[in-house]
């Protein structure tokens, strides 16, 4: 049985990389949170601790997943933002090569400046803030020290349930638990889900076929996609269309909140997957209505 450390693995694509892989490989699953039982303890800042942990393993590939995800904090906390998501993958390469072993890395297509309406595996990335700027660093890094690698680029990002989802489905489950009637939406605001035990599985795959490079990784969406239909979407997957109004707004309603610079549209296309035929993700309308009937079926109306 092969070994994989993944460092970084606390969060909502960590749970399902656990789940996904942790049959075919002894795994070796670290996080400076340790929320369950199947993580110890690691801070891949702490780059002597890291290599020392990784080392100790002795594993056949190293996933590097953890990032500074939270836009208005790498905004507020540059130095820490490039510390944690392009200094610590610089180090991740240089240990996957003294262990000659290949090292998978998760971008974003928030590396993107939003002038395309759709983003291929080959289109020049152009990133608008800290959090963008700092995971291409991270891309380049990979790049231009690993000796093998492969870099998935996720789009938003789907799963985790209420415990570790801290991204879009979870405020807006939020809301709702709460007895919001009105969801205000940014119109415009393009992207795809992405579905984090879909993107564990089409890692998997990737790995088995001993595939290298750089992925765009999205679940199946179109040219349109944004906010607004995602949200609509949920209410309806919850059953709640006739009592629960979502009311698109402009970027200004939530400057405040929200204020560091965001691209108009992330939408990426699995090109480099589908010219291969290695593209198993699925629509994300499928994805959000199993994460929903999963994890928050308390709140389907019944």
């Amino acid at each position: 049985m092969k070994k994989i450390y993944i460092a970084g693995c606390g969060g909502m694509l960590g749970e399902a990389f656990y789940k996904i892989f942790k049959e075919d490989y002894e795994l070796k699953c670290t996080d400076k949170d340790v929320n369950s039982e199947w993580l110890s303890f690691l801070d891949f800042r702490n780059f002597e601790n890291y290599e020392k942990d990784v080392k100790e393993f002795e594993p056949d590939y190293l996933f590097h997943l953890g990032a500074h995800t939270d836009l208005e904090y790498c905004a507020d906390n540059p130095d820490d933002a490039y510390l944690n998501n392009t200094l610590a993958v610089e180090k991740a390469a240089k240990i996957a090569n003294d262990l000659n072993i290949p090292i998978l890395y998760i971008s974003t297509a928030g590396i993107f400046d939003g002038k395309k309406d759709i983003y291929d595996d080959w289109d020049t990335p152009n990133p608008l803030n800290v959090y963008g700027r700092s995971k291409y660093l991270g891309e380049k890094a990979i790049q231009e020290f690993a000796k093998e690698y492969l870099i998935c680029r996720a789009g938003w990002m789907v799963g985790g349930g209420p415990k570790k989802d801290k991204k879009y489905i979870n405020k807006i489950m939020q809301q709702i638990r709460e007895g919001n009637k009105e969801l205000h939406v940014v119109d415009g605001c393009g992207g795809i889900p992405t579905y984090t035990y879909d993107f564990a599985k089409n890692v998997k795959l990737l790995i088995e076929k001993n595939e290298r490079g750089l992925y765009n990784m999205v679940c199946t969406g179109n040219e349109t996609d944004n906010r607004l239909i995602v949200t609509k979407e949920l209410v309806r997957i919850l059953g709640r269309e006739n009592e629960i109004k979502v009311l698109p707004v402009d970027e200004s309603y939530f400057q405040d909140t929200y204020y560091a610079k965001r691209p108009t549209a992330e939408r990426l296309l699995n090109r480099k997957l589908n010219i291969k035929k290695l593209n198993i993700m699925r629509p994300w309308q499928i994805c959000l209505q199993e994460y929903i009937e999963e994890d928050y079926s308390d709140l389907i109306k019944k």
